[in-house]
């Protein structure tokens, strides 16, 4: 992200106040948009160069075209590692590319092999977007990546399989409820199994530990107060250390957006598509009948993904004196520390 870059000066953070839930939707929907992954390397480049002049004090303030170069790095460069992130693992492509993925889970009548198959594709694209996605002060060895890989897609086919045959067991139901009950299986079995991915993923983290920092004052948003602060110059704040408490908290933090982006999607486009089929148009058209669930299912998560990335800050502040005993006394701004939550 934009704080890799070189240069003494402090970038605002957002351009929306990032201390209230709705100032974090909107600003998880700008780096969510997915109109940034047409920018091609020459675009980062210019984008990049451009936050450079900011945080060098060539450019006194913060404009409409720094902030959509902001936009634009942002989406594209991990925080930490400051290089960019392969673009179907970008969560400015996360909708997009789960719902390649879904569209295979959707096919009817795909018995036991077809549902592992789909099952094994979500599960690596979950991987990939959450190793792409993750802390990266504690990264994962490749043995550590397959064991993850392996241990999740195992779980996430048990759910799957076994939900998939538990539906038609339940003969004493009536037919329409066994009809939403086999339309809830496959999310069901993405919500449950895209936790414990993270978990899974992530828990190397949680064993060593994440860097912490010490919290700074956050740029003022207001173009007077910003440019009364031109003259200041504040180097990359050094690590505390790592902590596995931080580590811990994050990732939780991570498993539970994952949950709140899917439940919404597991829940409302099979109930909608359960009245549609109802409809005189549908009847006529079955044709028809997956192209519409891929549609609702594409609206609602565009309308969800940026409700659950907000529920938590990205850059995570916590008080030094909840972590080790190693991090109390040294915290920053109002004695907190932050750290980057991951994605």
């Amino acid at each position: 992200m934009s704080a890799s870059l070189p240069g003494g000066r402090q970038l605002p953070e957002s351009q929306y106040d990032l201390s209230t839930y709705w100032g974090r939707v909107r600003h998880c929907a700008s780096i969510t948009d997915p109109r940034t992954l047409f920018v091609g390397s020459r675009g980062l480049e210019e984008a990049k160069n451009l936050l450079i002049s900011y945080k060098q004090g060539q450019i006194k303030h913060m404009t409409p075209d720094l902030w959509r170069a902001k936009k634009i790095v942002d989406s594209t460069l991990h925080p930490d590692t400051g290089e960019p992130v392969f673009l179907p693992f970008r969560m400015s492509c996360f909708v997009l590319s789960n719902l390649v993925v879904t569209a295979g889970m959707l096919t009817p009548n795909l018995g036991t092999r077809g549902t592992i198959a789909w099952q094994v594709a979500n599960q690596s694209l979950n991987v990939a977007i959450n190793y792409s996605n993750a802390n990266k002060s504690s990264p994962l060895s490749w043995s550590k990546i397959a064991q993850s890989y392996f241990l999740a897609v195992t779980a996430s086919c048990s759910v799957a399989v076994g939900l998939n045959n538990l539906v038609p067991r339940l003969k004493n139901l009536a037919p329409n409820t066994r009809l939403i009950l086999s339309r809830l299986v496959p999310f069901a079995a993405v919500a449950s199994a895209g936790a414990l991915n993270v978990f899974l993923m992530r828990a190397e983290e949680m064993r060593t530990g994440i860097d912490v920092f010490p919290a700074r004052k956050p740029v003022a948003l207001s173009e007077k107060e910003a440019d009364a602060a031109v003259s200041e110059e504040e180097g990359a704040p050094q690590s505390l250390g790592k902590s596995k408490k931080a580590a811990t908290l994050a990732v939780a933090e991570t498993a539970l957006s994952r949950v709140l982006n899917s439940s919404p999607i597991m829940v409302i486009p099979p109930l909608i598509l359960v009245r549609l089929q109802r409809t005189e148009w549908l009847k006529k058209n079955p044709r028809y009948t997956t192209p519409v669930n891929l549609g609702l299912i594409l609206v609602t998560s565009y309308a969800v993904l940026p409700l659950a990335l907000a529920a938590f800050p990205q850059r995570q502040r916590v008080k030094a004196e909840s972590l080790e005993e190693e991090f109390h006394g040294r915290g920053g701004e109002d004695g907190l520390v932050e750290f980057n939550r991951g994605m």
